[in-house]
């Protein structure tokens, strides 16, 4: 580290470097011959006042500035500083641009010099950290970060990081560093120089033993084959006392551990039900420790058996905690060893092939696929599995990842040497070789649909999130199709002369292997194709927009929908003319598949190119057969099982249709297709039984009742001592009053309440038009310098980065919907108060209810006891469960729907969670009472 790299970080009055945004703080931390040899702290005098949250961010208040220096003062000892040197920052777009635009206004010149950012450099080098914000990557790295948000700690922090990723370059292989070269200029930072002399430095180097390199790439090897499964002879309740009893391998292993008779009950139901070859629905409660109760049985019964088990998650929140934290434990409790393997869908795992030939094209990139190629380059020397999951890419790199995917590369030769590098076959051989196989929903349906030819052999499995279990199997067995989904397809194929993949087969293919193929009408018919599904969706648009016309229906995510079968009633003429269209366009691309099977795609001689692209034929061929089989189904064959619907926005563009088909009913084919097939599937949540009865998850799941064990497991946290359940007397009648009314009740309630808990609140809706509109009353009304309003949809943010910002203030109110009623955990004192501001029903007119409840009514039953009711009932368990994370957990749960009381039908809701006092009363008692009981 011959060069000078000077490390800044400021603190300002606000995000930009315009008026009046002003430096508050200086700090500068120069590095030589890679030792830090100076440093530079001072306050400035903004001369405006400090906002307060920037106060409360960093401490730094305007009597800290009022005898402080101007930048003025300081700007010629700043510049001095960075004289011949890099300019090192943690997102250097922002301190570079307030400190030009303050020399700039002093009449200094601005600051020319090269650039590294570290927050791209993190990106590249550690792709892998689980996010990019200074704190998290000192975290990450294990750098001390004493007073964050303080401009000398944090230049400080940003130099020991700077280092540590100098430290990390230097580690790479030489053709990592190549390909990085070949993609610097697409980059922020002014990385030529230090590749270049890694480059060199390493040119002479021996290859990394852990690296496999091939086609220019370098990877990390793949790990050695698992070994044997011992026998075990001990029985299974001397197994269980060894870890569960007392002196017990639990007591040894956790810390500060309680045993928990619940959790032996459900590890000795699991194992009973594998042993009779019974399915079983298990419900446990929060605390049970479910995860680490099945786990136990399943690994016993496969090392026992020689079987494996499959364990399927709706969620890889719950697959990573389960390999990270579950998997770990188990192997420290058990007396032997065994297998677990994690194995996703092809759409999970990178095609190295793919990418190979991604850094060897020369389209131009735009910034994030530069991005992601470096940060792939880099991940690919540490990665074992090539699961994209185990990174974070920018948000338009997914679009070039799902280019580079297994699941683009169609069929691939078992001779290949790619075939043999693959991720995805690399994961299927561990699959095949583990005693316990993880998967998810998703993959466990797709399985199940395609005669079990996805996962290994199998006759027992545990399904964790069970309440999901119907919802995916019914998208897996339904369909979806909408424009940009056609016309990537199209694109990705092209017409002979753009320079995508038809252009480039037929470029390089000898001319006896395309003498029968005509470009002429290939173009011809193409432009002919994309003109139709344009018209197409065009006209499915607009007809959704004629039919909702007196009567819109918008759905919690604020599309308009509509419901329709292949022969529409209501579209008369226009629906005849919109079926006319779908048939014309399945000609056109029924004639797109002829012309392409005229290609002689047979291996030519020394040209790789050839077959390369060759072999993306059969993929192409099957994508355009794809479109027709959907549009088909859903214009053109009768189908009495299944429920069709159009979505649109109402204000997006004027093709963007959504298509979609579900079963009516999934439990037949779950029944026929999945239960009676295997011998002993589990299935557990914390939300299977309604009023202590399993029978509405055992009928919507089409398990046989005569062959089915059932167990509750309660909670341990003393949920009377614990919880208090608050419903208001007084507000506006949700359902006939003013919505404007109930919006305006409700949110003088979380003012209320927010002054009681301190915020600390979690604001559970049923849509986000009703958040939104909260969102807005409560931002006019609420002391926003005292509480942190956050909503989802509206504040930035992925619902994990929402959370964590609810939990990094002290006082703050989270508003969620949808993905927040369940998988949110924020245990302790973060969460004080969770209010639920409607009953979870789902709305009437959404098409899967609506033909559901038509089914239901054809069948002589109740629609809503039958569906609506135990939808909302298993909904509201999931919302009321986010309040109560652990033993020392204590908070309210704020109903506003005073139904859950009033209706005949309310006691399935509070007869449905664990018993706890209950306060029906005015808001002023209520709020009287929840201060008294805090």
């Amino acid at each position: 580290m011959n060069d000078k790299y000077v490390v800044i970080d400021l603190e300002t009055t606000g995000h930009t470097p315009v008026n009046p945004d002003k430096i508050i703080e200086v700090g500068i931390v120069v590095i030589e011959n890679g030792n830090i040899t100076d440093d530079f702290s001072t306050f400035l005098n903004p001369n405006i006042p400090i906002p307060p949250f920037i106060t409360h961010l960093t401490g730094i208040t305007d009597t800290d500035v009022r005898d402080a220096p101007g930048f003025q003062d300081k700007a010629t000892e700043i510049i001095d500083l960075f004289a011949d040197g890099y300019f090192v920052a943690h997102n250097v777009p922002f301190d570079l641009g307030f400190l030009n635009k303050e020399l700039a206004a002093g009449g200094f010149p601005e600051l020319q010099n090269p650039v590294l950012d570290t927050v791209e450099l993190a990106r590249i080098l550690y792709p892998q950290a689980p996010g990019f914000k200074l704190e998290q990557l000192a975290d990450y790295l294990q750098i001390s970060h004493d007073e964050p948000h303080r401009a000398i700690t944090d230049a400080r922090m940003t130099a020991k990081l700077f280092l540590a990723l100098w430290h990390k370059l230097r580690s790479l292989p030489y053709e990592t560093i190549a390909h990085l070269l070949s993609l610097e200029k697409g980059l922020n930072s002014d990385l030529a120089a230090l590749l270049n002399a890694q480059k060199q430095a390493i040119a002479f180097a021996d290859v990394n033993d852990n690296l496999d390199i091939y086609r220019g790439l370098a990877f990390k090897a793949g790990s050695k084959a698992n070994p044997d499964p011992p026998n075990v002879h001990t029985s299974f309740g001397s197994f269980l006392d060894a870890i569960y009893e007392e002196e017990g391998a639990m007591e040894q292993h956790m810390a500060h551990y309680e045993k928990r008779s619940g959790q032996r009950d459900m590890s000795e139901a699991v194992f009973d039900a594998f042993r009779t070859k019974q399915h079983a629905l298990i419900e446990a409660e929060t605390g049970t420790g479910k995860s680490l109760a099945y786990l136990l049985p399943a690994v016993y019964e496969a090392v026992t058996t020689h079987k494996k088990i499959i364990i399927s998650t709706h969620t890889t929140q719950l697959q990573s905690q389960l390999l990270d934290e579950e998997v770990p434990l188990v192997r420290q409790l058990v007396p032997f060893p065994f297998n677990v393997a994690l194995l996703k869908g092809k759409q999970h795992y990178i095609s190295l092939d793919k990418f190979e030939r991604a850094l060897a094209s020369e389209q131009s990139d735009n910034y994030d696929i530069t991005l992601t190629k470096a940060m792939v380059l880099v991940w690919l020397t540490e990665t074992e599995t090539g699961d994209i999951d185990e990174i974070q890419l920018p948000s338009n790199g997914y679009v070039f990842y799902r280019q580079i995917s297994t699941e683009t590369e169609g069929s691939v030769d078992p001779t290949s040497p790619w075939f043999s590098r693959s991720y995805y076959q690399r994961a299927r051989r561990k699959a095949q070789q583990a005693d316990i196989v993880i998967t998810n929903h998703a993959l466990l349906c797709t399985d199940m649909f395609n005669d079990y030819q996805l996962l290994p052999s199998y006759d027992k499995a545990i399904i964790d999130e069970a309440h999901h279990l119907e919802e995916t199997a019914s998208k897996h067995y339904g369909l979806t199709l909408h424009y940009v989904y056609v016309q990537n397809i199209l694109t990705q194929i092209g017409e002979t002369s753009d320079g995508n993949w038809l252009g480039k087969l037929l470029q390089n293919m000898p001319a006896s292997n395309k003498s029968a193929f005509s470009e002429t009408d290939w173009n011809n018919i193409f432009s002919w194709t994309k003109y139709e599904v344009d018209e197409l969706f065009r006209m499915l648009f607009q007809y959704v927009i004629d039919q909702k016309k007196k009567s819109k229906s918008f759905s919690d995510t604020g599309r308009i929908q509509y419901r329709f079968d292949e022969n529409d009633h209501e579209g008369g003429q226009q629906w005849s003319v919109i079926k006319e269209m779908v048939n014309r366009l399945t000609f056109y691309l029924r004639d797109l598949i002829h012309l392409l099977s005229s290609l002689d795609a047979s291996p030519a001689a020394n040209s790789a190119v050839v077959n390369d692209y060759a072999a993306e034929l059969p993929k192409h061929t099957e994508a355009l057969q794809s479109i027709i089989d959907r549009l088909e189904k859903l214009f053109l064959l009768p189908d009495d099982y299944t429920v069709k619907w159009m979505e649109i926005e109402a204000y997006g563009a004027k093709n963007a249709v959504y298509l979609y088909s579900e079963s009516t009913d999934i439990s037949t084919l779950l029944a026929d297709d999945f239960f009676s097939q295997k011998k002993s599937i589990i299935l557990t949540s914390a939300t299977l039984s309604i009023r202590n009865s399993f029978s509405y998850s055992q009928k919507k799941l089409g398990l046989p009742p005569e062959n089915l064990l059932t167990a509750k497991i309660a909670s341990p946290f003393p949920y009377q001592d614990q919880v208090r359940l608050m419903i208001p007397n007084d507000f506006p009648d949700v359902r006939y009053g003013s919505q404007e009314a109930f919006i305006r009740a409700t949110c003088e309630a979380i003012i209320s309440l927010a002054h009681i808990t301190d915020g600390r609140m979690l604001v559970l809706f049923t849509s986000y038009d009703m958040l939104r509109k909260a969102y807005y009353l409560l931002r006019e009304t609420i002391d926003t310098n005292q509480y942190v309003l956050i909503a989802q949809g509206i504040s930035s943010g992925s619902r994990s980065r929402l959370k964590k910002n609810f939990q990094s203030f002290d006082q703050s109110i989270l508003l969620g919907t949808s993905s927040f009623w369940e998988g949110v955990d924020i245990p302790g004192q973060d969460l004080s108060c969770l209010m639920i501001v409607k009953l979870p029903f789902q709305p009437p007119d959404h098409p899967v209810y609506e033909a559901k409840s038509t089914y239901f009514k054809q069948e002589g039953k109740n629609a809503f006891f039958e569906l609506a009711l135990p939808d909302a009932v298993i909904r509201f368990k999931q919302g009321f469960g986010r309040l109560i994370r652990s033993t020392s957990d204590r908070g309210i749960v704020f109903v506003c729907d005073a139904r859950i009381i009033k209706a005949r039908y309310g006691r399935f809701f509070t007869e449905s969670i664990p018993a706890v006092p209950i306060t029906h009363d005015s808001t002023p008692n209520i709020m009287q009472q929840a201060r008294e009981w805090f």
